[in-house]
C-alpha cells in the first residue's frame, strides 16, 4: 500500500508541482490555491487521521515517502507541516481548522506581544507556534506578517498579541519535535534530488573529450554527496519509526543530522555544476535554496545537537546502552 500511495503522490506532483508551479508561487503570480485543492482533495493530507474522521488511519512510516516527494519537489506549500499537524492535533483529539498550517517552534517577546519566525507563513492560513509551555494556534489573518527578505522566500516574521489565537492542550516541546521531523524529512527529499541532478549532469557535461564524471576529484565530490544524503534520509526515515505523539530523541538525531547536512551538500552541487548551477534558468537552484532555507526552519543543528548532548549528559545507563535505547528507535 506504501508504494502504491508513493506513487500516485508522485504522479500528482509530477503533474501539478513542476518548477514553472513553484516559480510562480515563490514569486507571489500564484497564491497555490489551484495546487492545495489538489492535495487537499487527494486524500494525502489526511492520511494520519483517523478513519473514524475521515482519514486511512496510517502511522507515521506510513507516509515518510509522502513527506520526502514533497521536499524533493521542492512543493513550495506547507504540506508536510499540514500533514503533520492534522495528526498530531487528531492524535490528541483536536479537530483541526481547514486550510494550509505552517509552524512557528520559536516564540520570543516582542514590543507588540509575540513574535516567530513562520517557514512558509506568507502561503499559509494558520500557524502553529511553540508559545510558552504549550502549543497554540492562530489565524494568519489576525497576524502582522513581514517578508524576511530572502529571495523567493515563503517565509515571514509574525507578530501577534499576547493571548490570541486558541491555546491547545498540547506541548511546546512537542511542537518544536514536529516542526524538527517536517524539516528533516523535506532536506532529505531536497537533497536526493539535489544528489540525482548532480550525478546527471556529471554523466552529461564533456570536458577535454569526457564526461567530468570521469575525473577523480568530481567522483570524490559526489561520493561525499552520496554519504551525507544517504545519512539523511536513514536519519529521517528511523524518526519516523516512532510514531505520534512523537517520544525520544530519534527526531533529535534526523533534525541535527540533516541540518548540519543541508549546507555541504548544496555546496557540493554548485561546485559539480560550475557557473552554471547559480544561473536562475536552471532548476537546481530551487532546491538548494529549500536545503539552505529549510535547514533552520526548525532550529539550528547547534540546538538539536544541545538537545542530544544534555540528554546523554543526563543519562543512567552506559554510552552504548544510551546510544541502543535512546537514539535507535525502539519499535513494537
Amino acid at each position: 500500500m506504501e508504494y502504491m500511495l508513493r506513487d500516485a503522490f508522485d504522479d500528482l506532483l509530477q503533474t501539478a508541482c513542476t518548477p514553472q508551479v513553484v516559480r510562480a508561487i515563490e514569486s507571489g503570480a500564484d497564491d497555490g490555491a489551484a495546487l492545495w485543492a489538489l492535495l487537499d482533495e487527494s486524500g494525502f493530507l489526511a492520511a494520519l487521521e483517523p478513519e473514524a474522521a475521515g482519514g486511512a488511519g496510517l502511522g507515521l512510516a506510513s507516509v515518510f515517502d509522502l513527506l520526502l516527494l514533497a521536499g524533493g519537489h521542492a512543493l513550495p506549500l506547507p504540506f508536510a507541516q499540514t500533514l503533520l499537524a492534522r495528526g498530531w492535533l487528531a492524535a490528541a483529539g483536536i479537530e483541526a481548522p481547514a486550510g494550509r498550517i505552517a509552524f512557528a517552534p520559536f516564540v520570543q517577546d516582542a514590543a507588540q506581544g509575540r513574535q516567530a519566525r513562520v517557514a512558509g507563513g506568507a502561503v499559509a492560513d494558520w500557524v502553529l507556534a511553540a508559545d510558552g509551555e504549550h502549543a497554540r494556534l492562530l489565524a494568519t489573518d489576525g497576524l502582522a506578517a513581514e517578508p524576511d527578505g530572502v529571495h523567493a522566500s515563503l517565509a515571514v516574521t509574525a507578530t501577534w498579541q499576547t493571548g490570541a489565537g486558541r491555546a491547545l492542550a498540547l506541548p511546546a516541546l512537542g511542537l518544536r519535535e514536529l516542526a524538527g521531523l517536517s524539516m528533516a524529512v523535506s532536506v532529505a527529499g531536497a537533497a536526493e534530488r539535489v544528489l540525482a541532478m548532480a550525478v546527471a549532469y556529471a554523466r552529461e557535461r564533456q570536458q577535454f573529450g569526457r564526461p567530468i564524471g570521469k575525473f577523480q576529484a568530481i567522483q570524490h565530490e559526489l561520493a561525499v554527496m552520496a554519504q551525507e544524503v544517504g545519512a539523511m534520509r536513514i536519519a529521517a526515515e528511523q524518526a519516523c519509526q516512532i510514531g505520534l505523539p512523537l517520544a525520544g530523541l530519534p527526531v533529535c538525531v534526523a533534525a541535527y543530522r540533516n541540518a548540519a547536512g543541508a549546507a555541504p551538500v548544496s555546496a557540493a552541487a554548485h561546485a559539480i555544476h560550475g557557473a552554471i548551477g547559480v544561473t536562475a534558468e536552471l532548476d537546481l537552484n530551487l532546491y538548494t535554496r529549500r536545503l539552505l532555507q529549510w535547514q533552520g526552519d526548525a532550529g539550528s543543528a547547534a540546538y538539536w545537537a544541545q538537545r542530544i548532548g544534555s540528554a546523554a549528559l543526563h543519562a543512567q545507563e552506559s554510552a552504548l546502552d544510551f546510544l541502543r535505547t535512546q537514539l535507535i528507535p525502539q519499535t513494537a
